[in-house]
């Protein structure tokens, strides 16, 4: 039993694990912050042009209520939180990349052609692994 729970305890504190659950935690917090910016903010607006508020749409059935004002505020909450985790993501990668240099030099080739079967063969080789020709010496080719 002893094991069991040190390999839990193993699990449970790895970086990954812990980075997941402030991730969820923020996540959480960051939710309700997108939440109120759709239904206290841009809702209303939408309203002011569409002369309705999304929250309030509800489609009565025999006594049950079809909110799907409600849904369409939860489209629009999932839209925004997806486009600003996008753009932090991106502003993110930005900054990565700004520590690191590109190294736009040419790299030498690491293959070349067989001149017999035209087959792409690592440069190194000396004889093609497709038709079997020795690849030390140039074919004569005739030009026409």
């Amino acid at each position: 039993m002893k094991k069991f729970f040190d390999e839990f305890r193993k699990f449970a504190l790895k970086g990954n694990v812990m980075d997941m659950a402030v991730g969820v935690i923020i996540g959480g917090a960051f939710q309700a912050i997108v939440a109120s910016l759709t239904g206290d903010v841009i809702s209303p607006l939408l309203g002011i042009f569409g002369q309705a508020d999304f929250s309030t749409f509800v489609l009565n059935i025999n006594g049950s209520e079809i909110r799907y004002g409600a849904f369409i505020t939860a489209i629009i909450n999932f839209i925004i939180m997806a486009l600003i985790i996008f753009v932090m993501l991106k502003a993110i990668n930005k900054l990565k990349d700004i520590g690191t240099k590109k190294d736009d030099t040419p790299q030498a080739p690491t293959t070349k052609v067989c001149p017999y079967c035209q087959s792409e063969i690592s440069i190194k080789a000396t004889r093609c692994p497709h038709c079997t020709s020795m690849l030390t010496e140039t074919p004569d080719i005739k030009k026409d």
